[in-house]
């Protein structure tokens, strides 16, 4: 008599899949709106490194105060002993490259020119994320109202708009900078030759003018959604127009919001940068991006290390975060490939 079959044994359901109680089905899963984007941002090797290159920027211009404060930087420390006499060029290679001084000193001062663009960075990039930041709540503030509203405030807020992107931005920074200047300082209380009041005077008026590209952005986008079905519940429930605004409305907007965020930070960071190669940014000797550009045109022949280290910073930084705003666009984007 032959021995009896060894029982089949039965496969388990994967882990994302869900088993159906009446036929023993395995039912997918479905995925989030979060996993969704998530999976497209991992599959985007460009996008990812953008990414990680801009959390590296912001995490040093973080820090570098910390570590000049550590003595690991040394941006003020003039050291004639590596030029060839105050105001020449640096001695040895590109510039006075060497184990000290990564990418080589500054002419005529002989400071360390990786410490200058390193706190070069902090400079520019705190005027860019106050000037991003003050545009985002304007914009998306001015947006919401003028979206939500009819008739008369949606006019005057348009017309607002358009007037405001009317006036030539960096003709109002050159033509109101010492006015404004001292009247910011005198506000803040301190001398209008601190850079405190630069930096202020910079991040308010880049903000100001670069508002009403997000007011438009999000003013479209909420027309769409004033006629969704959330919203006329809300109204029917006698919600009133605030509530509306913040707790039905702008959670549908974040995707938006990120990805034009995004976009203008790095044009606020070449804008600082054209501000201080024109001479009207930052006073020295705090450095910022534009004031070293500007310092080195004038060594652009003799010395082409100065001038080509500080512009492919700015080139960098700039891509990097335009690339993350390209990516996050397409990764958000509900009508593209969900695979």
């Amino acid at each position: 008599m032959s021995a009896p079959a060894a029982p089949e044994k039965v496969q388990p359901p994967p882990p994302d899949a869900a088993v159906s109680a009446t036929d023993g089905a395995v039912a997918i899963k479905g995925r989030t709106p979060w996993e969704i984007v998530r999976s497209r941002l991992m599959r985007d090797k460009i996008t990812m490194t953008a990414f990680v290159f801009s959390v590296l920027i912001v995490v040093v211009a973080a820090t570098s105060p910390l570590m000049v404060k550590l003595g690991w930087l040394r941006p003020d420390d003039f050291n004639p002993e590596l030029v060839q006499g105050l105001g020449s060029l640096p001695e040895g290679f590109a510039g006075g490259i060497s184990a000290q001084h990564w990418l080589g000193v500054e002419p005529g001062t002989g400071r360390d020119l990786f410490s200058r663009i390193v706190t070069g960075i902090t400079t520019s990039l705190t005027v860019a994320i106050l000037a991003t930041l003050l545009s985002v709540v304007l914009g998306v503030t001015l947006g919401l109202v003028a979206g939500f509203s009819k008739g008369r405030l949606d006019w005057l807020i348009s017309r607002f708009l358009d007037l405001v992107l009317s006036f030539p931005s960096t003709l109002m920074l050159l033509s109101l900078g010492p006015v404004l200047v001292s009247r910011i300082a005198s506000i803040m209380g301190i001398s209008s030759a601190d850079n405190k009041a630069k930096v202020a005077f910079m991040a308010l008026v880049l903000g100001f003018f670069g508002h009403p590209f997000f007011a438009r952005i999000i003013r479209g986008q909420v027309l769409s959604l004033r006629e969704r079905e959330f919203v006329e519940a809300a109204r029917s429930l006698g919600a009133r127009s605030g509530r509306i605004y913040f707790k039905e409305l702008l959670p549908h907007l974040w995707a938006p919001i990120l990805v034009y965020t995004t976009l203008i930070l790095p044009a606020n960071i070449s804008a600082e940068a054209a501000l201080g190669f024109l001479g009207v940014g930052i006073n020295p000797p705090t450095a910022s991006l534009g004031a070293i550009l500007n310092d080195s045109v004038a060594y652009a022949i003799p010395d082409p290390a100065y001038f080509i280290f500080p512009g492919l910073t700015v080139f960098l930084i700039v891509l990097a975060f335009n690339l993350l705003g390209d990516g996050l666009r397409d990764a958000l984007d509900p009508k593209a490939d969900r695979s």
